[in-house]
């Protein structure tokens, strides 16, 4: 079915995969029921027209408080962050911070979530302190000047480490508790769209637009190869 007016930058499940999310250029959210027993949608949709443009990434968080789904969203134009409540449709809370378009958005639990820019900086976030709780600068692949843009963001289950996928090719791996960088290498040719750590983080995969996705291994910090 034609579900949104524009092409659809990104979708996300929600922790009990119920509830799906998809975001479009034609500026809008829409959120679906999704009956898992019967594979099928069902209900209405409802739609969220909260950004002033292209809804560039989504992801889901659970409300602590009463164990509801929370969606955040990020985007181009208006450069915000906003947190929805699933069940009323209500947007609550916005962060601001970022100058450029938000590109990638990530949640591992808890009130924290990460999100990176095309203003090449990664901000973390903390729903309890409604604000920014960190800033990194994303580094050069030279190791002087400027650095690129986010592309992509993950952290790992532990929420200890952090990884970022660059415009320029380059992945950087950063200490959330000492707050270090502690590498960067280049895995890829071209831009990187997406970075995600195995379960027990052991190793990473990145896709990129050098059309490869590529296996690294965590622990001696080598590649292991392109798997296709």
């Amino acid at each position: 079915m034609k579900h949104h007016e524009g092409s659809i930058y990104c979708l996300a499940w929600n922790g009990t995969g119920d509830l799906l999310a998809t975001g479009s250029n034609d500026k809008s959210i829409k959120l679906t029921r999704f009956n898992q027993e019967l594979c099928n949608v069902e209900g209405g949709v409802m739609k969220l027209a909260v950004h002033k443009g292209t809804v560039r990434d989504l992801c889901f968080m659970e409300d602590l408080s009463n164990r509801s789904s929370l969606l955040i969203s990020g985007g181009s134009v208006d450069n915000k962050i906003f947190i929805t409540d699933c069940e009323t449709g209500t947007t609550f809370q916005t962060f601001t911070g970022h100058c450029g378009t938000i590109l990638c958005l990530y949640t591992w639990g808890g009130a924290m979530f990460v999100s990176g820019s095309h203003d090449r900086t990664i901000r973390l976030w903390d729903l309890r302190s409604r604000g920014c709780v960190d800033v990194i600068s994303a580094p050069s692949a030279s190791g002087t000047g400027p650095g690129s843009s986010v592309c992509a963001v993950c952290v790992d289950p532990s929420g200890r480490l952090l990884v970022s996928g660059h415009q320029n090719s380059t992945c950087m791996l950063y200490d959330l508790t000492s707050r270090k960088i502690i590498q960067c290498f280049e895995p890829h040719t071209a831009e990187i769209r997406t970075v995600r750590f195995s379960p027990k983080a052991y190793y990473l995969l990145t896709g990129s637009f050098d059309q490869r996705v590529v296996l690294s291994d965590m622990q001696g910090k080598s590649n292991l190869g392109s798997i296709f």
